[in-house]
């Protein structure tokens, strides 16, 4: 295995959004593969048609391309072991399923769904195992006669893996060490559908071994289904192919009780998903990351810190940082408490980190999003650069500097009224005047002028700076008011100025 080329893959179901859970499996293959000098797989696990789902497979391409983990082999950019969607490899998982029925690894079973159902009726907690399979209509119980006539007239059947009883079996995981099972305690998985499709448990292991895969990562609520898998690899000759397992940590509420869910940020307030997922059968849209006001580099950075660090006091990390520092065995074994306020504190890292020039077609879609037409870049730069460092998220741009475009709809009065005088509307009329007749418009300037006529007027810096503030952007927040009145411009500022004379005499 050692000498062999790192391949790794992400295989998902395209049944719904992609949760932020799965971006980081992503994430922890692509870093592993690359730090390997391997390749890195995209394979769509849609053998489950009744909960496939149009346009996710779409959705889960558009994710990955957003936080830029562009696999090497794909659906899209194919590869020397398509096809790497598995409905479109139905016709090979029948003869590895048959072969193990050969080998009495595997059999038939003929029981209808209302069968079932009444069995689970009768017998609390039932499992289709060691048991119960002798009570059931399968090969195993029924006369071979019988079963070879079902089989004639194309009765609907399963294919399931007969269990080992009284067996125990164990591997080393790359994050947990050493895991033990008893085989009494798992039941018989369905290995192929009544409908020719495979389950997961038959298709990851034929695909795994066909696409030479050396190492798999999953989630650990994947664990469970590990001694399927292992004796799968085992019963069909492949043992020393076998990748190397890695179950990752789940990524848990904030309270650290149970699995973060889609619900959790419904009910929590913040996106589980990567980019905003509109079901197409039941409406719902659930919203992501992206649209919320997500850097992909501040995603990928918050979803590396949950449940691996380097060792170090660094937080910050670029995606080539994550590649070079990546190490499997520093994956914890415990679950990671998501923390939406830390997600946001590398988000606002990142935007300060950022030129001003790879922000401008981001910040330019915010303004646009919010109906405010940008037509001159070189303005919309200066606009970012005075705001950036306040902007937690990208959609914050447009509450920091939506006042650059457009002049204020309504202004803070209950911060100016209490404590207006006429002295003030003479203070900022002369303000006006000499404005006006300013030869330069520099922030500089602007400020000299402006703390001359205060000490002229006989008034204190905060009476009249506030009020100044809040007619140039409505509120009390914006950077430095007269870099504020240095981008305006003379014309702008005087006007905004004079309406909001009218609005704080009315």
């Amino acid at each position: 295995m050692a000498d062999k080329k790192v391949r790794v893959r992400f295989a998902p179901s395209p049944t719904g959004g992609l949760h932020l859970g799965g971006v980081r499996t992503v994430l922890f293959n692509y870093l592993f593969a690359k730090k390997h000098n391997g390749e890195f797989i995209l394979r769509i696990e849609d053998t489950d048609q009744t909960r496939y789902v149009e346009g996710a497979e779409q959705y889960i391409l558009d994710c990955l391309a957003w936080c830029g983990l562009t696999p090497d082999e794909s659906p899209v950019v194919g590869g020397p072991y398509s096809p790497y969607r598995q409905s479109e490899r139905k016709p090979l998982y029948r003869e590895y399923a048959e072969k193990l029925v050969a080998q009495g690894h595997a059999y038939y079973a003929f029981d209808t769904t209302e069968e079932l159902d009444q069995k689970r009726k009768d017998v609390p907690n039932f499992q289709y195992g060691h048991g119960h399979r002798y009570d059931m209509r399968n090969s195993l119980n029924l006369p071979l006669h019988e079963v070879e006539q079902l089989l004639h007239d194309g009765t609907p059947h399963v294919i399931r893996i007969k269990m080992p009883e009284d067996d125990t079996i164990n591997f080393n995981d790359m994050v947990r060490g050493y895991v033990s099972f008893e085989t009494n305690q798992v039941d018989d998985k369905v290995l192929l559908k009544a409908d020719g499709m495979p389950t997961y448990h038959l298709a990851v292991v034929v695909d795994d071994y066909l696409m030479k895969i050396t190492h798999a990562f999953r989630g650990e609520e994947w664990l469970p289904s590990a001694p399927v898998h292992l004796l799968l690899w085992e019963y069909l000759g492949w043992k020393d192919e076998m990748p190397k397992w890695a179950h990752l940590p789940l990524i848990l509420k904030p309270d650290g009780h149970g699995k973060l869910s889609k619900r959790d940020g419904a009910r929590l307030g913040f996106p589980v998903y990567a980019m905003n997922w509109l079901d197409n059968k039941t409406g719902e849209l659930t919203p992501g990351f992206r649209e919320l006001g997500f850097l992909p580099e501040a995603f990928l950075n918050l979803l590396a810190t949950l449940g691996w660090n380097d060792g170090t006091d660094q937080e910050i990390f670029t995606l080539d940082e994550l590649i070079a520092k990546f190490s499997i065995e520093r994956v914890s074994k415990a679950g990671a408490k998501f923390d939406f306020e830390k997600a946001k504190w590398f988000n606002a890292e990142w935007i300060k980190r950022e030129g001003i020039e790879s922000l401008k077609d981001k910040v330019k879609q915010v303004f646009e999003d919010k109906g405010i037409a940008v037509t001159n870049d070189d303005y919309l730069l200066s606009v970012i650069k005075l705001v950036k460092d306040r902007a937690v998220l990208l959609t914050d741009f447009y509450a920091q500097g939506a006042y650059f475009f457009e002049q204020p709809k309504e202004y803070d009065l209950n911060a100016v009224k209490p404590k207006w005088t006429d002295g003030k509307t003479e203070f900022f009329k002369a303000l006006a005047d000499k404005y006006a007749g300013s030869a330069t418009w520099e922030a500089v300037d602007l400020e000299t002028t402006f703390k001359v006529l205060t000490e002229e007027k006989g008034f204190k810096i905060g009476d009249v700076m506030l009020p100044f503030r809040i007619m140039l952007v409505g509120g009390k927040f914006g950077p430095h008011v007269f870099d504020i009145a240095a981008l305006l411009g003379k014309d702008e500022t005087l006007a905004r100025i004079e309406k909001a004379l009218e609005a704080f005499t009315a």
